[in-house]
């Protein structure tokens, strides 16, 4: 389906507003070309007097055939024109602006929250600065051409229209000269318009591009720096900018061709009617005011047409852009939103694994992973870097499907119930918690609408994050910038923790949350971790050993699966990879010391 269609169609509910905006363009198309109309009446009185058109055919039926009088009519009648192509000229402009704003925001709010639903499998092959470009410059392209671009097609369609049925009423003979270059222009423009298509897709293509190296390069700016490889990166986005530059100069050369092409077809018509229509009035067959009407009316016919190479770029530019955005919409959604309604207060928190099968692709993550997770206990899982650990918590949440077996959740399987259900009774708290701009009290409420400024303080406090609260400028209401940047990462963390206690959800995931901070960071998590996880099903992954001691289960996870499981001294009397690990990390700490 053309990207046009689409758009339509997409936006069917608006179909009132556009056949409002499109009577709105019409109407003031024909009221625009009157002005021409009452000039070739004007030199038709001035010249013939009483023996006018319009005197003899217009006017007579009130009896005004006296020249001023009839002069007199025109003056009045060319107030109503002016006044009528104004106010239409408003209603237009008013109805296609807000017509373009209401779609640019639907179509804008509808893809950003196709996005959300899309599994983390899409975004694996997808730059996040290209899918900005998509939802910011993209979808602003298309607002622009609803803005101008479709009142400008339908008002050089309707000047056509109109135009040539007064040429044909005047005088059919300069009419069809008249018309004669407009196939064509026509067929130019849709020359043009089929060579800038592909042009404009690679601009946009390389617009996308440039938003990812940017957006990339502003995420890691620390590490440019710290890398002192600001030349670089400088180097790469002058690369990206470049193909850009390179890939709209293409598109212009062939754009910037299309008016001169035009103009000189508008040229041949309007000379052949200058010359032709001179021709018959000298020779008494067309009468002055008529040869007047039709001079002007050369020009209101033809040159329009030239509005065709601004059309044509817009048009083009926006079907690249509104063709990128459908393509974001028809994005398959793979993970099913609907199902079982779940109440996090009813639930106990019991999970099982049944034969979990998972991979990314390049080899076997998780390989048959049975167990089950007791509700109301701490279960801890270890192991190398790779090993599968964050993959079951990914499972958990269904931010992947495995490809076989099963996760049961208080014994229901968990691609059964409502996925908005099943993520809320989950207290997340990754190595890299995503902090808002906003407050420290809008970051601990986060996923918690109407919390109390009591229940916010509290869940501070079991998370050991009211010491540094309190040391802000302004406490709970101070900003902590884009992504917490203002905070450290342990700080960043406690609050992390506290968005977790105050949810305060059946089961409660900790994935490598300790891994990137501090030894007193790290003691104040484990000491609030022993408080909110009492009668609580706790999910720990870690990479440091003495984070999970306290377990009442830890599970060893080696090249995807379970090699080895207990409590912690169960594990070190085993003297297997679980206590293997013990001795490097603890033998690193004696060492360091």
């Amino acid at each position: 389906m053309h990207p046009i269609q689409r758009l339509f169609k997409y936006a069917k509910g608006y179909r009132r507003d556009f056949r409002l905006a499109t009577l709105y363009s019409v109407l003031n198309k024909f009221f625009d070309i009157l002005p021409e109309v009452l000039i070739g009446a004007a030199v038709d009185v001035v010249v013939k007097g009483e023996e006018s058109f319009l005197a003899r055919h217009v006017l007579v039926t009130v009896g005004i055939t006296d020249t001023w009088q009839q002069l007199l009519v025109l003056g009045a009648f060319n107030v109503v024109v002016w006044g009528g192509e104004s106010l239409f000229q408003y209603l237009y402009e008013v109805k296609w602006r807000q017509l373009a704003q209401d779609i640019q925001h639907d179509l804008r709010l509808d893809t950003y929250r196709h996005v959300q639903k899309l599994d983390m499998a899409y975004f694996e092959t997808q730059r996040t600065g290209n899918l900005m470009s998509i939802l910011n410059d993209d979808v602003n392209q298309m607002e622009r051409f609803v803005n101008g671009g479709a009142n400008q097609i339908i008002q050089v369609f309707c000047s056509s229209i109109m135009v040539s049925a007064v040429f044909f009423a005047l005088q059919p003979g300069i009419a069809i000269i008249a018309l004669l270059p407009v196939p064509a222009i026509l067929f130019g423009a849709f020359w043009f318009q089929s060579r800038l298509a592909p042009r404009y897709t690679a601009v946009r293509e390389a617009a996308g591009d440039v938003s990812a190296r940017l957006n990339n390069n502003l995420l890691g700016l620390a590490t440019i720096k710290a890398f002192a490889t600001e030349s670089l990166e400088a180097s790469h986005i002058e690369q990206a900018s470049n193909q850009y530059r390179s890939a709209n100069a293409q598109a212009i050369r062939i754009s910037s061709a299309i008016t001169p092409v035009i103009r000189m077809a508008i040229l041949s018509g309007f000379t052949a009617t200058l010359l032709y229509g001179g021709w018959l009035t000298l020779h008494g067959e067309l009468a002055v005011g008529a040869y007047s009407v039709l001079v002007f009316l050369t020009q209101r016919l033809l040159w329009p047409l030239t509005g065709l190479a601004e059309v044509a770029d817009m048009y083009q530019r926006s079907m690249a852009a509104i063709d990128r955005a459908m393509k974001l919409l028809d994005a398959p959604i793979t993970i099913a939103y609907e199902g079982q309604h779940l109440n996090p207060a009813q639930t106990r928190g019991e999970l099982r694994f049944e034969g979990v099968n998972f991979s990314y692709g390049d080899g076997p993550t998780l390989q048959d992973i049975s167990l089950t997770l007791p509700a109301g206990k701490t279960t801890a899982f270890v192991g190398t870097t790779g090993s599968g650990k964050s993959t079951l918590v990914k499972l958990l949440l269904r931010f992947y499907e495995p490809q076989s077996g099963h996760v049961h959740l208080d014994g229901v399987p968990i691609d059964s119930l409502n996925l908005q259900d099943l993520r809320r009774a989950i207290g997340y708290v990754a190595q890299d918690s995503f902090l808002t701009d906003g407050t420290v009290a809008e970051n601990i409420a986060y996923g918690v609408q109407g919390a109390s400024d009591e229940a916010i303080a509290e869940a501070a406090r079991a998370a050991e994050a009211t010491e540094f609260i309190d040391k802000l400028p302004l406490g709970f209401a101070t900003r902590i910038g884009e992504r917490g940047q203002k905070l450290s990462g342990g700080q960043r963390q406690r609050l992390a923790l506290a968005r977790a206690i105050l949810k305060n959800p059946p089961i409660l995931v900790l994935d490598e949350a300790t891994s990137a901070v501090d030894n007193e960071t790290e003691a104040a998590i484990q000491r609030s971790l022993e408080v909110v996880s009492r009668n609580r099903t706790t999910i720990v992954i870690a990479h440091r050993l003495s984070t999970v001691r306290q377990a009442d289960c830890i599970h060893l996870l080696e090249a995807g699966r379970i090699v080895e499981s207990g409590t912690h001294d169960e594990l070190l009397a085993r003297n297997g990879g679980y206590a293997a690990l013990w001795r490097l990390q603890t033998g690193e700490r004696l060492a360091a010391v």
